[in-house]
């Protein structure tokens, strides 16, 4: 399956029309880009949320995961799937035969959507423009990481690189030749924290698997 990827370098933003993203593609290293998108005002996002979680791992890393946003944790320590998610991943991938420090994670948003519920922040999926606001920063991302394999994690990620029509119930653990990358869809790990308890070891299960397909293709 081949899927063509929205290569515009400035989508329109939903909010502030300030954006550094619109630099991104002339930036060359990590930590160049890291520093540019610390001050993104590409959407409405960047106000509430209290910084920009940019990606993290090794330049050099042959598997890119990409996720759908920060969560509350990711938020407040800048760094991303550092929290119950990210440790349920960290679990998977030790089964699957993956070390984390030879991956680059990241998410197709960079920064968190909330909704507050008295002193809670509940998290809530970003919307397309949120998605498009930061498209440069991932396209970035691909081209300076350059992996073999790209996995996404959550149906956000997935439309995000293959479109609004994939549905990754019918293609998650598959391998699919996108962009010149080798990309396997899989859930997203806060998915599995979501199920009920005597449903997650088969979930963790399923994850652990799609993670192997992963693996084979190094």
């Amino acid at each position: 399956m081949t899927t063509g990827r929205d290569t515009r370098t400035a989508p329109e933003p939903v909010g502030d029309p300030v954006d550094p993203a619109t630099a991104a593609p002339q930036l060359d290293d990590l930590e160049a880009l890291r520093a540019a998108a610390h001050d993104c005002t590409g959407c409405e996002l960047w106000e509430p949320a209290t910084q920009t979680v940019f990606g993290a791992g090794p330049s050099s890393a042959w598997l890119m995961f990409v996720g759908e946003q920060p969560g509350d944790r990711e938020d407040l320590a800048g760094e991303p799937f550092v929290g119950p998610a990210g440790k349920l991943l960290d679990r998977a991938l030790e089964q699957a035969g993956i070390t984390r420090d030879e991956t680059y994670v990241t998410n197709a948003v960079k920064h968190f959507r909330f909704e507050r519920r008295g002193s809670r922040r509940i998290h809530k999926t970003p919307a397309v423009g949120h998605v498009r606001a930061c498209r440069p920063w991932l396209d970035a991302e691909l081209r300076v990481v350059r992996p073999t394999v790209v996995a996404t994690l959550g149906a956000t990620a997935a439309k995000a690189l293959l479109g609004p029509k994939f549905r990754i119930t019918e293609s998650r653990g598959t391998v699919l030749e996108w962009e010149g990358f080798a990309l396997v869809p899989t859930i997203h790990p806060s998915a599995i924290l979501r199920l009920d308890p005597a449903e997650r070891d088969a979930g963790f299960d399923a994850l652990v698997a799609d993670l192997k397909v992963v693996a084979a293709q190094h």
